[in-house]
This record gives C-alpha cells, structure tokens and sequence, in this order.
C-alpha cells in the first residue's frame, strides 16, 4: 500500500515537472518568435535602403573633353584606356588597332565589349598598352574598355558584370621554384 502511494506521488511529481517542461518551452517559443519578428523588420528596412540606394543612380563620370578613364590589367600587361563618344576608331599606342593587333582573335576580343553592350561603333578609343605580349594585352585593353563604358554609361553595368568583363582575371604566370626547371617542370631524370 505505502509502495502505490509512493508511486502515485512520482507520478503527480514527474506530471508537475512535465507541465512545467512545457510551460518553460511556450515561453522560450514565444521569445523565439518574438526575436525573429524584430529581425524580419530589421531585414525589411535593409531592403528598403538598398532599393532606395540602386534608385538614386551613379552618375557617369567624365572629364571636361567628354572622355572616361580607366586602367585594364591582365597578365602583365596594363592598358591606360580613354573613351569618348565618336565613330568607333581603336587607337593602340600611336597606331590603328589592325596594325597593332595583326591577329583577327585578339581584335575580337578587344571588340568584345562594345558587341555584348550593342554599341559597336559608337566610341572612339585612345589607349597606351605597355608589358606583357600581345594576348595579356588584348585583354589588358578588353578589362579598361569595359571598365570605361561602365563609367561612361552606369546602365551598362548588369550587362558588363554578367559577361564578367568588369572582373580582373587574376591569372598570373607561376613563379619558378628552385630545385626545378620551371615552376613545376622537372629536370631530366638520370639513372646513372
């Protein structure tokens, strides 16, 4: 008799600890979803700032002869890159573009960012190329055009970015080690 009523006591206790349990964890939901209210109107006045910020537009920048300016890089190679609004003449260190850059591959891919923006002889172009050999400078000249229509016209910018012309390709030649022949080339190996 004295063993069920010391049962039926635990029982009652593990009962009283069980709606305490669940007493304790509607509270602790309760703060949870408190807390991720506060931060879902934390999160919507984010938003609203950035809408507001891409609304209020950059503004294309230009010197007093109407130019933009920006600086191209790509292997070691770096191009100085000036752009007006013109006829659509390359002008490559002194030189026209067919000149400069013999191979029709390397003027494709200096073109590549007026064909992507549809505005393929609507600027002129004036630009110092110096290091690297003529592919690192192609590309020197393809990352500044892009940089410079990006300033010229912000609209451009989604365009370029997607296209991934804005983007410094940070390949660079490895150096060598010692030890070997090149960076990763060994010598011959000899038996004897």
């Amino acid at each position: 008799m004295a063993e069920k009523k010391e049962k039926a006591e635990k029982t009652e206790e593990i009962k009283d600890l069980k709606d305490i349990k669940k007493a304790v964890e509607k509270k602790a939901k309760a703060e949870k979803a408190e807390k991720a209210e506060v931060a879902l109107e934390k999160a919507s006045e984010v938003a609203v700032k950035i809408e507001a910020e891409a609304a209020a537009k950059r503004e294309p920048k230009k010197d007093k002869f109407g130019r933009s300016y920006a600086t191209g890089k790509r292997k070691d190679a770096v191009a100085r890159v000036w752009i007006k609004a013109g006829k659509g003449s390359i002008n490559v260190n002194g030189k026209d573009i067919e000149k400069y850059f013999p191979r029709p591959v390397l003027r494709m891919i200096i073109n590549q960012p007026f064909v992507v923006t549809n505005r393929v002889g609507e600027f002129d172009v004036v630009c110092t190329v110096t290091g690297g050999g003529l592919s690192g400078q192609a590309g020197a000249l393809r990352h500044g055009i892009s940089k410079c229509l990006d300033l010229f016209e912000p609209d451009l910018h989604a365009t370029l970015k997607k296209a991934g012309f804005l983007t410094r390709d940070s390949r660079v030649v490895e150096r060598k080690k010692y030890g070997k022949r090149k960076a990763r080339r060994s010598f011959q190996f000899s038996k004897r």
